[in-house]
């Protein structure tokens, strides 16, 4: 089966390039108050990941870390919660607008710590996949704080001619020493 020739320009346009590199505010991703033991008792039943380095102090001291540590993915999550008494980005998207496909239509993103949205014609959003590298686990009283960027902007043709584009952001997550906790690398598909 042959693929179809690409249809219209380029949609990797000089605009779109121009934000490749393109780096958000460093902010506070834990609010004022860091790693706290309820959040992560709330967050390990959620995932049901049960190990007691995570909630048992007498088993954590024996371990390694010799503490309380979070799960290797807890930083990508206390990222995105929302400060008490914030409307839902989620719920407003769809209030918004019902037919709303619940991540290209929140708003948001542009806000404090956040990326200026990829100035594209192309506003269907698939998600493409995501990497976390762990370089060390976070612990209780840690306050945790985040950069994006924008690490890369590929296109790519479809079998049925489209363009799309693969945007690749990245995010790196600190403790308040500055050590590097974790990179999560998000892509997703523009179409």
């Amino acid at each position: 089966m042959s693929q179809a020739p690409a249809t219209g320009e380029s949609a990797l346009t000089p605009e779109v390039k121009a934000v490749i590199g393109v780096k958000a505010e460093k902010i506070e991703a834990s609010f004022q108050w860091g790693i706290e033991r309820e959040g992560l008792r709330i967050f390990t039943q959620a995932i049901m990941d049960p190990d007691p380095r995570y909630w048992d102090d007498a088993f954590a001291k024996t371990t390694k870390f010799g503490d309380i540590i979070t799960p290797p993915i807890y930083c990508t999550y206390i990222g995105r919660r929302q400060r008490p008494g914030t409307e839902d980005p989620v719920t407003l998207a769809f209030q918004q607008n019902p037919n709303s496909d619940g991540i290209g239509g929140v708003k948001g993103a542009e806000g404090r710590g956040g990326l200026p949205p990829v100035p594209t014609h192309l506003k269907r959003i698939l998600n493409a996949g995501n990497e976390i590298e762990l370089r060390q686990y976070p612990k209780l009283g840690d306050r945790i704080f985040s950069q994006a960027k924008y690490a890369d902007i590929k296109e790519r043709v479809g079998k049925d001619g489209s363009r799309m584009l693969i945007v690749t952001m990245e995010t790196i997550y600190t403790n308040q020493n500055d050590e590097v906790l974790c990179i999560l690398r998000a892509s997703g598909i523009r179409r």
